[in-house]
């Protein structure tokens, strides 16, 4: 169990978020256009995982909009935002932001990757949604980077991350 705080409440998430240099679980989540992606499909990629509870709060929209910007054009590397929004609503965000560097996916059908990762928060307001999480993955999927935003409104630490992905092969 992870301990993280919305507006200063203390919250549980379901089991512990991976850390560095253990292997990434595979996951099955749906894209936007309602398809299954898996972490194998990007196997020999480096893969960001930007976990947050809800495209419409403007902290979650905003880390969409920075990946989007910033660790989108690195070679070789996919980042995945991901949370339980419905595939609709993560369809309109991107046409509404022009999103296109990155790949939303919603977890709305797979309780089991906020169980394997961790992330998804079992009381407090926002029970049942995910927690705002920052991964790093290697081309190999293991954790490079893990950023637990300990203030659910917080944004992670874009800077931290982005460096990480620089210095990882």
């Amino acid at each position: 169990m992870e301990t993280v705080f919305f507006k200063d409440i203390e919250c549980h998430t379901y089991g512990t978020v991976p850390t560095a240099g253990q292997r990434a679980p595979e996951f099955e989540l749906i894209n936007k256009d309602l398809r299954e992606i898996r972490l194998s499909d990007y196997d020999g990629r480096r893969v960001v995982l930007n976990i947050f509870p809800s495209l419409d709060t403007p902290v979650c929209a905003n880390s969409v909009r920075r990946f989007n910007k910033d660790a989108a054009d690195m070679p070789d590397t996919s980042v995945i935002c991901v949370s339980m929004d419905l595939p609709f609503a993560q369809g309109r965000f991107c046409s509404a932001n022009d999103i296109n560097h990155v790949e939303v996916a919603s977890a709305f059908r797979s309780p089991e990757f906020g169980q394997k990762y961790g992330v998804v928060l079992v009381d407090g307001p926002l029970k049942g949604l995910l927690t705002r999480c920052v991964l790093v993955l290697d081309r190999d999927h293991n954790v490079v980077y893990r950023d637990l935003v300990e203030q659910i409104t917080d944004e992670p630490n874009y800077g931290a991350a982005l460096d990480i992905l620089k210095q990882t092969k």
